[in-house]
């Protein structure tokens, strides 16, 4: 029971930490979304129905990534710099309830960012899209998975570093990663190489999610993205249980 209420309290504390982030971050989100879906389309001679669902379902998951492996590993990195990473870590509290609170608060960050996706690809391209209800489960996993890695990676890597690295994985998200447009277009190693990495993973889920009449879905990003969301959190608690 106290660790549920440690996490309750936890939660309220980091929400109104970053609350003076939340409207930075849905004006983001905003932009973003209207680049993708809209400046997106640009790039191609005719957007056919194919395209306009890849674009419309790509964006809600590059909002995620960009929130989770971005934005997560920058703010726990500054934190570290202030010294608030470890005032918490020394709190009598469990260090799970802390990152749980922390995931939770992130995660929620992300959803209104969906919201606009999915209203600017309905308006701009007048689609129909069909959501199965694993929707919850996609959104839920792909999200916890991106702040787990970005905690990670923030946990173990430099704060200069890490601003270096996450720019990185952004840039090879949005142009060498099977988000916006069919993973046949890559050349075959480098599908391969997707095929263990999360990214793919992630856009596999959401499109067959949101467009399910239109593109398959299987168990296995599934299980791609259970493995990742695992490996991150378990990595981000032994960091934040390491003395020093």
């Amino acid at each position: 029971m106290h660790a549920f209420r440690d996490y309750g309290l936890l939660v309220q504390w980091q929400a109104r930490r970053i609350s003076w982030l939340f409207p930075l971050i849905v004006g983001v989100q905003t932009v973003l979304a209207v680049g993708i879906i809209v400046g997106f389309g640009f790039l191609f001679p005719e957007v056919d129905n194919e395209t306009a669902l890849f674009l419309a379902t790509g964006a809600p998951t590059l909002l995620l990534l960009v929130i989770g492996l971005v934005l997560v590993p920058q703010m726990v990195s500054e934190s570290k710099n202030e010294g608030t990473y470890n005032w918490m870590r020394a709190l009598p509290v469990p260090r799970m309830a802390f990152l749980a609170a922390d995931a939770t608060v992130w995660f929620l960050a992300m959803l209104p960012g969906l919201v606009v996706a999915l209203v600017v690809a309905r308006w701009h391209y007048d689609l129909a899209l069909s959501v199965s209800p694993l929707v919850v489960v996609a959104v839920l996993l792909v999200g916890l998975t991106a702040t787990g890695i970005g905690y990670a990676i923030a946990s173990f890597v430099p704060p200069m570093i890490t601003l270096l690295l996450t720019n990185l994985l952004l840039f090879v998200s949005l142009m060498f990663s099977p988000i916006n447009f069919p993973a046949e277009r890559l050349p075959t190693w480098l599908q391969a190489v997707h095929q263990v990495l999360p990214i793919t993973s992630m856009a596999d889920v959401m499109r067959g999610t949101l467009a399910h009449d239109s593109f398959e879905l299987t168990a296995r990003p599934f299980v791609v993205l259970g493995a990742w969301c695992v490996a991150g959190f378990t990595a981000s608690y032994a960091a934040m249980n390491r003395r020093g």
